[in-house]
């Protein structure tokens, strides 16, 4: 064997167990294995589980919040402003040292697998997609990037777009996104949506748009999508982001569009930490959170992800999945053991579904990718969001707990 951990605690197993792995697979798991490895790691009665999926980050925009500009008014409109100003200037070696520095941070949290959304439109050009392609090639031993064509700006709106997406695909993005709530007329939105399902059919990709991300009660975009999906048959290839105008509308509204969710297999994203953090709401404060609670009543599957790290959108941030997780149990009002239970799944099985990655999860046969997390149990990791021990990625230790310390980013002077 490769690589052998003894003493492991997996989720909802009484006793520990060993875990074998060669040539970056897991071979055999049992109560205990007698043989010999070139790598030897205890993991001594710890939290042993599958590497964390961040299914949400834009690696082109982050690390960017330290260019001196202020937000005044903090909202989504200002913020999308103040990075269009920042994207202008971008340079590809600009766009890949950041991201590798953001990759590299998440992986020392224990993430090895990130879908990001790269800008795509008539600002930034292809520069932000080619600077990220470069880092997911430079850092593809230690993390698995998707990228996400995303029409942060529009399409019809914003002329050359579709040409440029179409373009973005041929270099290496994975999936199609989009934004059809910043287009001017509801009318142009239903288009933006058509026309992004036209790209990921002929490329035959997955969707992951940005859907109504403000408190609008009259926002309608994330229906369509639903409508869209069903007739098109992509069920279970769409994935839907944010989703924030579905707590701010009627429940009769709401449990209709869930249904036509559930019909289409949507994998709904919500982003916890920049959702309740853009904005200034007038008291009484309303969160600008997606009815996570609601959706995953319903059976639909729910992930969440670190959206952004200090960039025009979100000041802080630390590429953390125990960080989103803990957030979230607090404005998802999910307090109890049980519920701990469903939070880590947005983060690990969840995302990995929305991802339609299929070799995930501590099985023999599965991808060895693997964390020791320094805690006992999911309850107390997403308490106290202990170091990652250990985390192994096909089989090889690419953080640990000294690397995840120093990988911190230096802040310039």
């Amino acid at each position: 064997m490769d690589l052998l951990i003894k003493n492991a605690k997996l989720r909802n197993e009484e006793n520990l167990v060993d875990i074998g792995v060669k040539d970056g697979k897991i071979v055999e798991i049992n109560k205990e294995i007698d043989k010999k490895a070139e790598q030897v790691i205890d993991a001594e009665g710890r939290l042993t589980a599958p590497t964390f999926i961040d299914p949400h980050i834009h690696l082109d925009k982050v690390f960017t919040a330290t260019d001196g500009r202020e937000s005044v008014t903090e909202s989504i409109e200002e913020s999308i402003w103040i990075m269009q100003q920042i994207k202008s200037k971008y340079t590809i070696e600009d766009v890949k040292e950041r991201a590798i520095e953001a990759i590299k941070l998440e992986v020392s949290n224990g993430c090895t697998i990130i879908r990001t959304h790269v800008d795509v439109d008539n600002i930034g050009k292809l520069i932000p997609l080619k600077g990220v392609l470069e880092a997911k090639k430079e850092c593809s031993d230690i993390a698995d990037v998707q990228i996400v064509a995303f029409a942060q700006e529009g399409i019809l709106q914003n002329e050359g777009t579709e040409e440029l997406m179409v373009q973005a695909m041929d270099l290496g993005a994975n999936v199609v996104g989009g934004m059809p709530a910043n287009e001017m007329i509801d009318d142009d939105s239903k288009k933006h949506v058509d026309i992004v399902f036209e790209i990921a059919k002929k490329y035959n990709a997955d969707i992951d748009m940005h859907v109504d991300e403000t408190k609008d009660p009259n926002a309608k975009s994330l229906h369509y999508y639903a409508y869209k999906a069903i007739k098109e048959k992509y069920q279970g290839r769409v994935s839907a982001s944010h989703c924030v105008s579905l707590c701010a509308q009627d429940d009769y509204y709401a449990q209709k569009v869930i249904g036509l969710l559930k019909i289409s297999n949507m994998n709904i994203i919500s982003n916890p930490i920049v959702a309740i953090g853009l904005g200034i709401d007038k008291d009484p404060r309303v969160r600008a959170l997606t009815r996570v609670r609601e959706l995953v009543d319903a059976g639909i599957n729910v992930a969440c992800g670190q959206d952004t790290i200090s960039d025009g959108f979100h000041l802080f941030g630390k590429g953390d999945p125990l960080q989103v997780q803990f957030l979230m149990a607090y404005v998802a009002q999910y307090n109890s053991s049980t519920k701990a239970e469903v939070l880590f799944d947005m983060m690990t099985i969840n995302a990995a579904k929305a991802m339609r990655i299929s070799d995930y999860g501590i099985e023999v046969g599965k991808r060895a990718n693997i964390n020791i997390i320094d805690a006992p149990d999911i309850k107390e990791a997403i308490r106290m969001q202990p170091d990652r021990l250990y985390v192994i990625k096909d089989g090889r230790v690419v953080a640990n707990n000294k690397t995840h310390r120093q990988l911190f980013r230096e802040t310039s002077s």
